[in-house]
């Protein structure tokens, strides 16, 4: 089947073929560029525009299709005061004006303080960006990139890139994200049909 056709392959393999279509999607180039004037210490663009962007590639459909917004990570422990994360939103506002899908900015040393009302789980203090990426509901989300300073494209997939480029929704059971991972599961087929589903193994936490 065309849209697996990078299932499978070495990971040396895959990387390369991510990398390539970052570098060809107007949406994410776009936003990295912007991203980067942004200053933020250990940011990475993460979460549907990154693999729903893959699986629109992989799948014929168009750039966009299927994508709500683009979340922007970042990891600033020096102040995790709502008044600071809310500085850099609103700085952010302004950079990315004009960008077609809205950018959503957290602050990832903000997480534990909001995440148990927000999800009903407890989330441990993270200790950086990556540190969130690999708490991702699905392992196939698990993925981020940014613009290094020198300008090369740097990413962060703690579970590697095949389940992204087979359409394969793989639970990640570090933490009891089952809920989420069902939910997004469902969303993911509605929008592409050719994602296949790994259920949550029952004796998870």
């Amino acid at each position: 089947m065309p849209h697996l056709r990078y299932s499978g392959l070495p990971a040396e393999q895959q990387q390369a073929v991510f990398l390539d279509i970052v570098r060809s999607s107007p949406l994410l180039t776009d936003v990295l560029n912007r991203a980067q004037r942004l200053n933020l210490p250990d940011w990475y663009i993460v979460s549907g525009a990154v693999y729903n962007l893959v699986w629109n590639v992989l799948t014929g459909r168009p750039e966009t299709h299927g994508i709500k917004d683009v979340d922007l990570f970042y990891y600033d422990a020096s102040d995790i005061s709502y008044e600071a994360e809310d500085r850099i939103i609103k700085a952010g506002e302004e950079i990315f004006s004009g960008v077609t899908l809205p950018v959503e900015i957290r602050n990832q040393a903000r997480v534990h303080l909001w995440y148990e009302k927000h999800f009903g789980l407890v989330c441990p203090p993270l200790q950086s960006s990556k540190n969130s990426i690999e708490r991702f509901a699905s392992k196939t989300h698990a993925v981020g990139i940014r613009l290094e300073p020198d300008g090369r494209l740097g990413f962060y997939a703690p579970f590697g890139l095949d389940d992204m480029f087979s359409l394969r929704m793989t639970p990640n059971t570090v933490a009891d994200n089952r809920e989420t991972h069902h939910v997004k599961s469902l969303r993911a087929q509605q929008n592409w049909p050719e994602v296949t589903v790994v259920p949550w193994p029952e004796a998870a936490v």
